[in-house]
């Protein structure tokens, strides 16, 4: 069983446990006033693995599905056995902690899925196979363009604000899977540079 998988084992089942309990849904979501007072720091991480509903879930788990399998095995030769879980981990920590130094005073203020972590994953598959061709809806496009359109739309949401999303976070987690993965192999940014130009190679 693969890391990718079993890490939306663990998110779903905790996801469906948490939508039943409304105390583990509070327990698990980020709640500055928790970190803040209680120092709950651990909820940096559990915020990642509750969602809203099974549609938010569905949504994120399949996106990790389809794009965590593809490059766990990039991680996991670099950093070893647990090399995915920790890029995954980070990109939870990583996408959130914007969000909860601008709201570390807002006690009304929640945020949970793994979006931000799932973008991070999204993003470093662009930059091994730009112009692979995905189903968004029931549309077909490149990676690229449609990391490109993500980008736009969640600087524009982020900006207008009022749908309870955490555009944001979405952000953050996209540049971090550049980053990462760009820091442990330099060389993968030439090699993204050179196959955008050259869509019939990817």
């Amino acid at each position: 069983m693969t890391t990718t998988i079993l890490i939306i084992l663990v998110t779903c089942v905790v996801s469906f446990l948490a939508l039943q309990n409304r105390k583990l849904m509070d327990d698990l979501v980020l709640w500055p006033p928790a970190i803040n007072r209680s120092r709950e720091y651990y909820r940096l991480i559990s915020y990642g693995l509750v969602h809203a509903d099974f549609g938010h879930l569905l949504f994120n788990m399949l996106t990790l599905y389809f794009f965590g399998r593809a490059i766990e095995e990039f991680y996991t030769s670099i950093m070893g056995p647990l090399g995915f879980v920790t890029f995954y981990i980070g990109g939870l920590l990583f996408s959130i902690l914007p969000t909860y130094v601008k709201n570390r005073k807002n006690a009304g203020y929640t945020s949970l899925g793994a979006s931000g972590a799932v973008s991070g994953v999204l993003f470093a598959f662009a930059l091994f196979a730009p112009w692979r061709r995905i189903l968004v809806i029931i549309v077909p496009m490149p990676v690229i363009l449609y990391a490109i359109l993500f980008v736009v739309y969640s600087i524009y949401m982020d900006r207008r604000g009022g749908d309870n999303v955490n555009h944001g976070a979405h952000l953050w987690g996209a540049a971090y899977g550049v980053i990462f993965t760009i820091a442990l192999r330099p060389e993968i940014l030439p090699y993204f540079l050179s196959a955008v130009t050259q869509p019939g190679l990817s």
